[in-house]
């Protein structure tokens, strides 16, 4: 085979490019990450699907607490395996070229652990608690911390945050872009 170049056409790269927030030049390097992860699988077939435990290889999502909920939320099929085009678009979200509110609208999709479309007490608590890891509040300190988020964002009292009100919080936090990023 020959180098990495030859593995899309340019067409294929021109399509990717707008499809994403990278150049050309990004997008090969990303194809090196997908095929690192499973070199055998991605030589075979360049649109391999590679299961959850083998995108889990990658070393930034090894540590990200919501690991499991981002592969599901990128995976096409929504079980967690992903295609070169899924991992693509992971990486294109977290990759420092994302505006603001995209990051901010997967965010929102990874939070909503029910897939319900609004952000209940519930999945604040699962938030809470893959946040805090080994750090766990009690029942009461829990409760009081999901009372003090409803209160300050539910702007229409409905015990639970919409897509909107969600977005108005974190347009409140200017930190929010630096921690939702993978570096290429």
């Amino acid at each position: 085979m020959g180098g990495s170049q030859s593995v899309f056409s340019e067409q294929e790269l021109s399509d990717y490019q707008e499809l994403t927030y990278f150049t050309k030049k990004e997008i090969l390097h990303v194809f090196k990450r997908f095929q690192t992860l499973d070199p055998d699988s991605v030589e075979r077939d360049k649109n391999a699907k590679l299961n959850r435990e083998t995108i889990l290889k990658l070393p930034e999502l090894q540590v990200n607490p919501f690991n499991d909920r981002i592969t599901t939320v990128f995976s096409s099929a929504g079980d967690g395996c992903m295609t070169f085009e899924d991992f693509l678009d992971m990486m294109s979200v977290f990759s420092d070229n994302a505006p603001k509110n995209v990051k901010v609208e997967y965010t929102f999709r990874i939070y909503d652990f029910d897939e319900d479309d609004v952000i209940s007490g519930k999945d604040l608590r699962e938030v809470i608690n893959r946040l805090t890891g080994e750090q766990a509040l009690n029942d009461e300190e829990m409760e009081q911390l999901i009372q003090n988020i409803l209160e300050e964002a539910d702007l229409d009292d409905d015990d639970s945050l919409s897509f909107a009100e969600f977005e108005h919080v974190i347009s409140k936090a200017p930190d929010f872009i630096n921690s939702f990023r993978i570096r290429l």
